[in-house]
């Protein structure tokens, strides 16, 4: 048994996972998820206060994704050999600076340009968090730690919004940006005292993933990594110069990375599409009063499958994400045939089963996928992930919005079905390398 050379915790299939530092990674999930869609929740006192139409105040969410889609991949390159823990802090620290200038925005143009700067340190927290995790959790249980840090999405979008939009309409737009500022704040300080450092990506990225600074022996051996994730037998191309800095191409071509890619842009694509306009879909069908109340149980669902998620993903990920994905297609397939109302709760509900646990489970597939190169690679594949994730969630709301003008709220239903099945297919396809039993 081995410590890591920057103090992390030992990686040893015997210990706990460190709940108190994934749960701060967590937190920092949250926040950054809930900065990101808070404006919906209050776009009309946004339009007021600046003196802007609604469509023009709604190009916050736009820029905000823009910056972490056009900046993960580079600055997750970039940022290749520093130590993970005070890179965090650092863009932890300049989404704090970039939301607080948000709460104070004297103008339009001051608002976007602070917004693209949250969502650019948003974007390298991102590329980071999730491999975070996945070094601080004993042997075998990664998934389950990726998990747990990734509990903040369905919470953002379930809790966190609904209590941004009450606290904007009782104190101001402006004062919710503040409220998350002061929770950024905290969440700095909680990472600091309680995460452990792991060393870098870069040093760790040569031969096996268990080897360097993450300690020998551990993740790199046993189950997990035997002959396989951390042998150095699948990746000949982690040998050699320049392995310790893997190449967007390089990353790409390791078996199994470019499908989970796939999946994750179009599974993504597909819940944006009909989630950002669920709201005019729910008075089509005449549930415009109780929209709340179909996003709670939305939510709820979320909960329940992340928690199932983070029970099993070490042991069944491809049952979870085929299932998953059969749940979405299912559910919004649905949505499109009919607007009846037991149909449409019960498929909020079938949808946020199939939805919650997907950005463990894809996040978790594209780190073991990308893991046979090395953790360097790892990492990288994670910055992809975080563009796609965020290009196809801009994307959704311009096809989404596009439909819904010109074909109806059933066509965003049923695009949003297609484009499940595809997930599907994509997934049931990549059962050797990028979705494989165990």
């Amino acid at each position: 048994m081995t410590t890591t050379a920057s103090g992390a915790p030992p990686r040893t299939r015997e210990s706990g996972l460190p709940r108190t530092a994934l749960l701060a990674l967590a937190t920092a999930v949250f926040i950054t998820s809930l900065t990101e869609t808070l404006p919906a929740g209050v776009l009309p006192g946004m339009a007021a206060s600046l003196d802007v139409g609604a469509g023009a105040a709604g190009q916050s969410v736009t820029v905000y994704a823009a910056g972490t889609a056009l900046t993960a991949i580079p600055l997750a390159a970039a940022t290749a050999s520093v130590p993970r823990k005070p890179l965090l802090l650092a863009a932890m620290a300049v989404f704090l600076v970039a939301n607080t200038l948000t709460a104070v925005a004297p103008g339009y143009a001051v608002l976007l340009a602070a917004r693209f700067l949250a969502g650019v340190a948003a974007g390298l927290a991102w590329a980071i968090l999730a491999g975070y995790a996945r070094r601080i959790a004993p042997a075998g249980s990664e998934g389950r730690a990726i998990a747990v840090a990734m509990t903040g999405i369905p919470v953002a979008l379930s809790l966190g919004v609904p209590a941004g939009t009450l606290i904007g309409e009782q104190a101001g737009w402006r004062a919710a940006f503040g409220a998350v500022s002061l929770a950024t704040l905290a969440v700095i300080g909680w990472i600091a005292v309680s995460v452990p450092a792991v060393g870098r990506p870069a040093a760790e990225g040569t031969g096996t993933e268990g080897s360097g600074t993450e300690g020998s022996g551990t993740e790199g051996s046993g189950t997990e990594g035997s002959g396989t994730e951390g042998s150095g037998t699948e990746g000949p191309a982690a040998e050699g110069p320049g392995a310790d800095r893997p190449t967007l191409r390089r990353t790409l071509a390791v078996p199994g990375v470019a499908a989970v890619m796939v999946a994750v842009a179009v599974f993504v694509l597909g819940h944006t599409v009909l989630y950002a306009y669920i709201a005019p879909y729910l008075r089509h069908a005449g549930l415009g009063p109780v929209t709340d109340a179909v996003l709670l149980a939305f939510g709820v669902a979320c909960l329940l499958s992340i928690w199932c998620v983070g029970r099993l993903v070490d042991r069944r990920p491809r049952a979870l994400m085929v299932t998953a994905a059969a749940l979405f297609t299912l559910a919004t397939a649905a949505l499109a045939v009919t607007g009846s109302h037991p149909v449409v709760w019960t498929a909020a509900v079938l949808w946020g089963l199939g939805w919650g646990g997907a950005p463990t489970l894809l996040q978790t597939a594209a780190g073991r996928a990308a893991a046979r190169h090395g953790t360097a690679a790892a990492d990288t594949a994670q910055a992809v992930l975080v563009t796609l994730w965020n290009a196809a969630m801009a994307l959704g709301g311009v096809i989404g919005g596009a439909l819904l003008a010109h074909s109806g709220a059933g066509a965003v239903a049923a695009t949003a079905a297609a484009l499940g099945g595809v997930a599907l297919l994509v997934v049931a396809g990549g059962q050797r390398h990028a979705f494989p039993r165990t």
